[in-house]
C-alpha cells in the first residue's frame, strides 16, 4: 500500500510557519455544483450515517461533481436513494469495475472495508479520502485536517491514485482547537478527556441509545445490541479494545495521530475516552502545557481568529459549548478558557472543546480534504 500512496515531505508543523504565524489555508467553501468540469465521485458506505452525512456536506458546500456513485456492501446494493433531485441506485463496491473513472472516493465503511477495496480504487487511478483507521499510521498516507496540516497533501493530485486518511474524529475536533495555541506557544504535553456521542459508534448506536431511552423510562430492561452495558442514563469507558498498556485504541488513536499531524514525536499525549448518553457532538476537556508563556487573553484571541472555531466563553453567563449547539455545525466551539492554576508561569491552558462528530469529526473533514484537489 506505500507504493500505492504519495509520498509526502512532512515539515515539522511549527517549523512550516515561521514566527508562529496562521498557516496557508484552503478557503473555506468551494461554491460550485453539478458541472461537466468537476470530478466524479464515489461514496463508499454511502448508506450509514456518515455515508448519508457525505452526501449533505457536498450539497450544502456545493462541491462540484460531474458524476455521483454510490457504493455498499452487497447487502444494500439496489437500494435508491435520493439526492440533489434525482435519485440513485447504491452499486455493490465489490462488483468488477466498480471504481472505474472514479477520480475522488470518500470511503467511511470501516477500516476492513477499506483495506480490502481502497487499493482498487487507487489502482483505477481515484485519490481515496478514507474515514477509517486502517491507513492513518501508514508512514506514506498522509493524514490531514484541512485547517492544521494542509502542507501533508502537498504531492498529492487527482489522477495519480492516493490515499488520504481521514483522522480520528476525537483527534480533529481537539486539534482544531489545540493547534492555533501550539503554533503560537508550541504544546510540549497535552492530557485530553472525552465525553463521546453515540454517533461515534454509527447510526445503529444512535437508535439504541434512543430506544434504551424508552426502554429505561418504561420500567423495562435496556436492549443492549451495540454496547454491552446500559447507555442511557449512564456513562462507561469507552467500546475500544484495551490494549496492553491499559489505553483503550480510541486514546490511543489521539496518541499517535496527534504525533503524526504535527509532525512532532515528541510531544506528550495522554487521553482518557468515555462515552456519554448524547445523541450527536463530541466534546472534549483539553489540559494543555506549553513551551512558551501563553495567557488566556492571547488565547481568546488567537482562537478568535483560528478557521473552523467558534468561541462560546461567557463566565457571566456561565454559558459554554454544548453538544446541542454544535450539532449539524461546521465549526468546533471553544470555551472555558482559562489558566491551569496549578502552573505559576502561564505555560498552562485548559479549554473545553464541542464538535459534531459526523459532520467535522468524519464527512465534513473529508470533504474539505477533496476540495484542495481542486485547487
Amino acid at each position: 500500500m506505500q507504493a500505492a500512496a504519495a509520498a509526502v515531505h512532512r515539515p515539522h508543523l511549527l517549523g512550516a510557519y515561521p514566527g508562529g504565524g496562521r498557516a496557508r489555508r484552503p478557503s473555506s467553501t468551494v461554491r460550485m455544483a453539478l458541472r461537466e468540469d468537476g470530478p466524479s465521485v464515489a461514496i463508499v458506505g454511502a448508506t450509514g450515517a456518515v455515508g448519508q452525512e457525505f452526501l449533505r456536506v457536498i450539497s450544502s458546500r456545493g462541491f462540484p461533481y460531474r458524476s455521483l456513485r454510490l457504493l455498499a456492501s452487497e447487502r444494500s446494493a439496489g437500494k435508491r436513494l435520493p439526492f440533489e433531485g434525482q435519485e440513485y441506485t447504491v452499486q455493490d463496491l465489490a462488483a468488477p469495475g466498480a471504481f472505474d473513472g472514479v477520480d475522488i472516493a470518500l470511503f467511511s465503511a470501516g477500516g476492513g472495508v477499506s483495506r480490502a477495496h481502497a487499493p482498487a480504487a487507487v489502482a483505477s487511478g481515484a485519490v481515496v479520502v478514507d474515514n477509517s483507521s486502517a491507513f492513518r499510521m501508514d508512514p506514506e498516507v498522509p493524514l490531514v485536517i484541512p485547517e492544521v496540516n494542509p502542507e501533508a497533501m502537498a504531492h498529492v493530485r487527482l489522477g495519480k491514485g492516493a490515499i488520504v486518511a481521514n483522522p480520528n474524529c476525537s483527534t480533529i475536533i481537539c486539534l482544531m482547537a489545540a493547534t492555533p495555541l501550539h503554533r503560537h506557544a508550541k504544546v510540549v504535553r497535552m492530557v485530553v478527556s472525552t465525553y463521546q456521542a453515540a454517533s461515534g459508534a454509527g447510526a445503529a448506536a444512535m437508535e439504541e441509545l434512543k430506544l434504551q431511552t424508552q426502554e429505561v423510562l418504561a420500567g423495562k430492561a435496556p436492549t443492549c445490541n451495540i454496547f454491552s452495558q446500559q447507555y442511557a442514563f449512564n456513562i462507561f469507558s469507552h467500546n475500544a479494545p484495551i490494549v496492553e498498556n491499559g489505553y483503550n485504541e480510541e486514546e490511543m488513536k489521539m496518541v499517535k495521530e496527534t504525533r503524526k499531524i504535527w509532525n512532532d514525536k515528541d510531544v506528550k499525549v495522554t487521553a482518557t475516552c468515555i462515552r456519554v448518553p448524547v445523541m450527536r457532538a463530541h466534546a472534549e476537556s483539553v489540559n494543555l502545557q506549553f513551551e512558551k508563556p501563553l495567557d488566556e487573553d492571547t488565547a481568546r484571541e488567537i482562537l478568535r481568529a483560528a478557521e473552523g472555531v467558534t468561541i462560546i466563553d461567557d463566565r457571566a453567563s456561565n454559558r459554554f459549548p454544548t453538544p446541542l449547539e454544535v450539532s449539524d455545525k461546521d465549526d468546533v466551539a471553544v470555551g472555558r478558557i482559562r489558566q491551569d492554576l496549578s502552573q505559576d508561569d502561564n505555560k498552562g491552558l485548559d479549554i473545553f472543546v464541542c464538535g459534531d462528530q459526523i459532520r467535522k469529526g468524519a464527512a465534513l473533514n473529508a470533504v474539505q480534504i477533496a476540495e484542495m484537489l481542486l485547487k
